[in-house]
Formats: structure tokens, C-alpha cells, sequence
């Protein structure tokens, strides 16, 4: 007996579903990591086997038929994707989780004993990454990334996102470093210091504000990308670096770097962002994912303690 079920060819219907995911052709492109004219050949194609215009060209998205017929598509695909997963790994709950590197190497790495042991069945693969994850070109259930209060970020359709901890961002420096520049008792002498940064003065410039300094000239002495770069050039005495008590555990309790001010009150932290994980929408209720983004929330809200006042000896 013959098939009669109609099939469109797969890699039109790809490409289509990355352009619904993306809006965009290039977005698209580079999600499936082909020429953006494959792209643009493949939905030509898909349009013309179905008899149906699915894009919205001058608008830039989709047409109503477009959006019905990519909501049930991107289901079905996943689901396949979520089949394939299963039967490769032998039907083990498997997570793919990436984070922004200085929280996976300063804080997230050292507890995963702790969700290993809670969760035994769960095999997680941890990985640190720049940027942002493109999840199902990627083969990513998770992600992990620190949003810049004030900055714009792209939404990503069909994502989910659950903050996980909000912490105070302070400046520290090496003791030595201290001894040499002299007393810094102001906000406003830090700007006569070496700043570190990682990709830009953005978040120099938001602390400075949310501690009602305007600073628009300030640009770093140096950028260095990663925290746990801009960390070690603060310990090797270079300037002073902004950071957070995930990436700092070691250092204030060892004493390699200290909190910046007058040393009876040091400057007080401010939340200038948030540790946000993101899932797919249609991940976010599989109960491995489940037990991950509620395990994370927990460790992380009970790791920050609230902020003690200024002048109180804790916050030394």
C-alpha cells in the first residue's frame, strides 16, 4: 500500500524552520551554517511545492499561514530531535548546559558534586562558552549567561529564561596594588586607577551610575574579555577590577584581593545584572531540565547572604 502522506523535502523544511525561529534569512543562515542563498533557495522552494506564500517578505516575517504551519512544524522537529537524542544516548535524561566561562570556572564547577550526588541519573555536560547558545543548532537544552543591566539583548523566540541570582558588584584589588596607588576613599578617585574590564567599559559605566557618579569619558586600562582574565590581572597588582561573590569566593577569603575604599567602609555593592538561565520553550517542563533550573535557583539564592552595611565588619 503507497504512502500517501505528503511530505515536503527536508532541507527547505529546515530552512524554514530556522527562518521561524530566527526571522531572519542571514540568522537563519548562520544558525544551520550555510550560504544564506541556500537559505533563500530552500523557502522559494518550500513555498512552491505547498501552493502557499509562508513568507512575509515585506514585513520581514511570517504570513498567518506561515505561523500556523511553523508552530506545529517546529514541534514535530523537535520532537524527532528529542527521539534521535534518546535513541543515541540509549534513553539516559542527558543535559547540555553552557555558561558564561568566569560563573562555570569560579563557582558553578566546584558544586556540580552536589547536583551529581542529588541526581545521579542525570549526565550533565558543562560547557563554558562566550557566546550565547544557539540551542538547536548547538544541541543545547540550557544556558547560562550574565545580562548587563540596561543593555540591550535580543530576544530569542521560543526561549524561556528564569533569573538565578541577582549579586552585588564591588571593586577589589590585590593588597599590594592598594599600598602602592595611596588612599582611594571616594568613588570618584577610582577614576584616577587603572580599571579592568572585560569587553568594554559597560559595566564600569553602569556601577559608576547606580553610585550617582557620571563617568562618560572613562575608558579601561585594559580589556581583557573573560573575568577570570581581568581577576588574574587584579591579583598580579595591574588595577582594579569589578566582580561578584560567585567569582570572588577565594580571593576575599584568601586575601589576594580585597575590597576597594576607605578600609572602615569599603564601597558598598550594587546589583548592576543578573546570572539568567535560558531553556527552550518546549524543554522547559522536561523534568531533568526541571530539576536543574530549581537546583540552580536554590544553590545560588542561598549562596548570596544580603548585603551588609557599610562599616559592619562582615562586609570587610
Amino acid at each position: 500500500m503507497a504512502d500517501r502522506r505528503a511530505f515536503p523535502p527536508f532541507g527547505p523544511l529546515r530552512a524554514f524552520d530556522a527562518f521561524g525561529r530566527t526571522r531572519g534569512i542571514r540568522r537563519a543562515a548562520e544558525w544551520l551554517r550555510i550560504d544564506h542563498a541556500v537559505v533563500s533557495r530552500h523557502l522559494r522552494a518550500l513555498e512552491k511545492w505547498a501552493g502557499v506564500r509562508l513568507l512575509d517578505r515585506p514585513g520581514g516575517g511570517l504570513t498567518e499561514a506561515g505561523r500556523i504551519y511553523h508552530e506545529r512544524i517546529a514541534t514535530a522537529l523537535d520532537e524527532i530531535a528529542r527521539a534521535t537524542e534518546a535513541l543515541r544516548a540509549g534513553d539516559l535524561p542527558q543535559l547540555s548546559v553552557w555558561c558564561v566561562p568566569g560563573f562555570a570556572f569560579h563557582w558553578l564547577v566546584r558544586r556540580l558534586g552536589s547536583f551529581r550526588a542529588d541526581y545521579p541519573d542525570i549526565d550533565l555536560l558543562l560547557r563554558p562558552a562566550d557566546a550565547r547558545a544557539r540551542f538547536w543548532s548547538d544541541g543545547v537544552d540550557a544556558d547560562i549567561r550574565y545580562q548587563l543591566d540596561g543593555r540591550h539583548h535580543e530576544p530569542q523566540p521560543g526561549i524561556r529564561q528564569a533569573e538565578l541570582a541577582r549579586p552585588p558588584v564591588f571593586p577589589v584589588a590585590s593588597p599590594d596594588f592598594l599600598r602602592r596607588a595611596g588612599p582611594i576613599r571616594t568613588i570618584g578617585d577610582l577614576l584616577a586607577q587603572p580599571l579592568l574590564a572585560e569587553e568594554d567599559s559597560g559595566e564600569w559605566l553602569t556601577w559608576f551610575a547606580r553610585q550617582g557618579l557620571a563617568a562618560p569619558g572613562m575608558v579601561p586600562a585594559v580589556r581583557l574579555w573573560h573575568a577570570h582574565l581581568v581577576l588574574a590581572s587584579a591579583r598580579e597588582g595591574q588595577g582594579v577590577a569589578l566582580a561578584n561573590p560567585f567569582l570572588l569566593e577565594d580571593d576575599l577569603r584568601n586575601g589576594t584581593l580585597v575590597r576597594v575604599g576607605p578600609p572602615e567602609a569599603p564601597f558598598p555593592g550594587v546589583a548592576i545584572g543578573a546570572y539568567t538561565l535560558f531553556i527552550p520553550e518546549n524543554g522547559w517542563d522536561r523534568p531533568a531540565l526541571v530539576r536543574l533550573r530549581t537546583w540552580l535557583t536554590q544553590v545560588a539564592g542561598a549562596f548570596l547572604p544580603p548585603e551588609a552595611p557599610p562599616g559592619d565588619p562582615g562586609d570587610a
